[in-house]
């Protein structure tokens, strides 16, 4: 990978075009502006109907043990399913090249990952799944190394979903909040840089390379 990175990459034109089109699908920056939210992940993604005049869905409500821990996992399957997919078209038309190229030179120094993790951040910071999902498939395609996995998780795991979760969760506490309301996030936000680089200097210390 670090060969490849040293190289010049060549992306195609349509590259470029297809990784914004994906920051703007995964970032949720469409998710309120009425016609254009069709092309938003979550929307994308929908949600399950209610069982006749319930107000569940098939998930139902009180389940426990194994047979609720099955349920919710089945529930992840359509956003994991909907990611990955996504991800082969950005793949497909270079747009991860594209992000490696670019975002590189950023990514490396902020938290020592390759800049074609940057979908897979971008979708982690609005959906937990979703993130996992692509993060996986570029281990699995030899895209990131062992110890990269280990410091892009750490960022992943620090407040997962955490635009996603703030806007949902804390809407309630924006009317009587006493900071902008964008502190927080930031605030969020630095910390899983900071937790990254936490997990950074444990592999490069305690992690040995035949590990990687």
């Amino acid at each position: 990978m670090e060969k490849q990175e040293k190289s010049t990459v060549k992306v195609p034109a349509a590259g470029y075009v297809v990784l914004f089109l994906a920051i703007v699908v995964f970032s949720g920056l469409l998710a309120k502006h009425a016609g254009w939210n069709m092309f938003d992940f979550d929307t994308l993604n929908g949600k399950f109907g209610v069982i006749k005049s319930a107000t569940n869905n098939f998930m139902g409500s009180g389940g426990v043990g194994a047979r609720a821990g099955f349920m919710f996992a089945l529930s992840l399957v359509p956003g994991v399913m909907l990611a990955l997919g996504l991800m082969e078209i950005v793949e497909y038309y270079g747009g991860l090249k594209a992000a490696q190229k670019l975002l590189t030179p950023i990514l490396r120094p902020l938290m020592g990952i390759p800049g074609i993790c940057c979908v897979a951040l971008v979708s982690s910071l609005q959906s937990t799944d979703a993130g996992a999902g692509m993060t996986k498939q570029l281990r699995a395609a030899g895209d990131i190394t062992n110890k990269e996995l280990l410091i892009f998780s750490a960022f992943q795991f620090t407040a997962g979903g955490v635009i996603g979760n703030y806007l949902a969760s804390g809407s309630a506490l924006f009317s009587v909040m006493t900071v902008p309301i964008v502190t927080p996030l930031v605030v969020m936000l630095v910390m899983k840089l900071f937790g990254a680089n936490m997990m950074r200097l444990y592999v490069h210390y305690f992690v040995k390379e035949e590990e990687d």
